[in-house]
């Protein structure tokens, strides 16, 4: 995560090897970006995507990391950033014709929430 000097302190929570695209995961994390910490789960409760069920469990642990290492109360906290990055490939072999083996990479993605307390 980049850090771009906005208001006030926050606290970050990092999801590894997520096994999803970036481009769908994109697409549910730019919905939450920006909302209060209580519109979050409601708005991606009823979003049809695969994605909305990582990226939700995201949301809690980061608002209590915010009210608890900051000592800021759980009052109007708001996911002030919320990022998807390159994870790393995990490796394997697919089997082909006459004894060969070919190398296939399955793609995992990073996902990254801020949570910040305050209005934006």
């Amino acid at each position: 995560m980049r850090n771009d000097g906005s208001s006030g302190p926050g606290a970050q929570v990092l999801a590894k090897h997520i096994n999803i695209s970036a481009s769908k995961t994109r697409r549910v994390v730019d919905q939450i970006r920006y909302r209060p910490y209580e519109q979050a789960p409601m708005i991606l409760e009823f979003m049809p995507h695969r994605a909305c069920y990582p990226v939700p469990q995201l949301v809690p642990p980061a608002a209590a990391n915010a009210s608890r290492a900051s000592g800021l109360s759980k009052a109007k906290p708001f996911a002030s950033g919320a990022e998807v990055g390159k994870g790393t490939p995990s490796k394997r072999l697919r089997p082909r014709a006459q004894g060969r083996a070919y190398p296939m990479r399955k793609h995992t993605r990073h996902a990254a929430i801020v949570v910040r307390h305050g209005h934006m």
